[in-house]
């Protein structure tokens, strides 16, 4: 069962508490499923008990004892646990991963991709800086992830550490012209006056028309560069400025070129390099990936699961709040959960390939694709050779 199934899973739980009567609450959209957090257990935990304790008018714990037992008797799901104020901890029957696998497999690039943002303009206003400008570019292809259309407007900020006009980062375009998808560049509005960006028109027949709300305008300024990133390379150079939190100021040093364990970067790429190692080197065995569960007792086997689980979670919270460091670092945390995985996947000395090892190259190479498609949203290059 994928997350977007389970999601489904307890929004009929849900649906058949209130047919029964057990709750009088609006049956939600959506279910957020997401590994469990500390404290938590099981494969995934969702909060639709706390979200519907206000509607309820009841205490968000008595609200999963109600769900509790609808979604224990859900195909696929072996045992619900509540934790913290009201949590509902879920655990998957049989084949939990093989079906995230299959998953993966099934939408390669479009793995996590949603639609909470269809049919929605992003505004986005930046000022005339570089990392500004390197971080409204990739919330341009992180939000259209989730339907959305982001769209860039410079604003004009009197700043000393700005970086001037013309420099280049490759993928991102140069202050003073057009990100992608953004607006002509002569709309540049001040700070103290916003843009009216696709506001409602009057329409005199329909006076009394109810119009949709205007979009809700971001501003960009994240801690400027302390100085000019474009040395490092492009690729470098644009993990140096997306990595950190908006509020940090980016480090601009050599480190993020070294080939070694310390330089994150450099193990967000080399575990995907090792995942495409570890096809090559199968195929010389004449062993294919085949989806299947990986035993809880494989170094790295269940972090590695739980990681490819989050990453829709990740994409998505990364385009509400605008915050492209939550991408990059669940990168990191997925890359040292393949790195610690990878020596389980192939057989060892005269060991013949077995379904286990079958399943568990198929786990590297979906986590292979989603630090593909991470890195790509980041506009950073997946070599296969590094």
């Amino acid at each position: 069962m994928t997350p977007v199934e389970l999601s489904r899973t307890v929004l009929r739980a849900v649906r058949r508490a209130v047919d029964e009567g057990e709750l009088s609450v609006v049956v939600p959209v959506r279910a957020v499923v997401t590994p469990p957090g500390p404290g938590g257990c099981g494969d995934y935990a969702t909060n639709i008990a706390l979200q519907l304790a206000r509607p309820a008018g009841r205490p968000a714990r008595q609200v999963a004892e109600i769900l509790r037992p609808h979604l224990t008797r859900s195909e696929g799901v072996a045992d619900v646990a509540i934790t913290g104020p009201g949590f509902l901890n879920i655990r998957l029957g049989g084949g939990a991963g093989a079906s995230l696998v299959r998953e993966i497999q099934r939408r390669r690039d479009a793995y996590g991709h949603g639609d909470i943002l269809a049919g929605q303009i992003v505004p986005l206003r930046i000022p005339y800086d570089i990392r500004a400008e390197v971080v409204a570019d990739t919330l341009v292809r992180i939000v259209a992830t989730q339907g959305g259309r982001a769209e860039v407007h410079h604003i004009h900020i009197h700043r000393s550490c700005a970086e001037p006009a013309g420099t280049d980062l490759s993928r991102a375009e140069p202050a003073g012209t057009d990100l992608p998808q953004a607006k002509t560049a002569g709309t540049d509005p001040s700070p103290a006056e916003p843009p009216h960006i696709n506001a409602p028109q009057a329409d005199p027949a329909r006076p009394h028309r109810r119009h949709r709300p205007r979009p809700q305008i971001t501003t960009l300024r994240p801690t400027p560069a302390p100085e000019d990133p474009t040395p490092l390379g492009p690729d470098a150079a644009r993990w140096a400025l997306l990595h950190p939190a908006a509020h940090d100021r980016p480090r601009i040093s050599a480190d993020h070129l070294l080939q070694r364990e310390s330089n994150p970067l450099f193990r967000v790429r080399y575990a995907h390099a090792r995942t495409r190692a570890l096809t090559r080197n199968a195929a010389a065995l004449g062993c294919t990936g085949d989806p299947g569960d990986v035993p809880e007792d494989v170094p790295g086997g269940g972090e590695l699961v739980g990681a490819l689980a989050g990453y829709p979670a990740v994409l998505t919270q990364a385009a509400l709040h605008r915050a492209p460091d939550r991408l990059a670092r669940h990168l990191v945390t997925t890359a040292d959960a393949l790195l610690a995985f990878q020596h389980t996947v192939l057989p060892l000395g005269d060991e013949k390939p077995s379904a286990a090892h079958r399943a568990r190259l198929a786990l590297a190479e979906a986590a292979g694709t989603v630090l593909a498609g991470g890195l790509s949203l980041l506009g950073i290059s997946a070599p296969d050779y590094l």
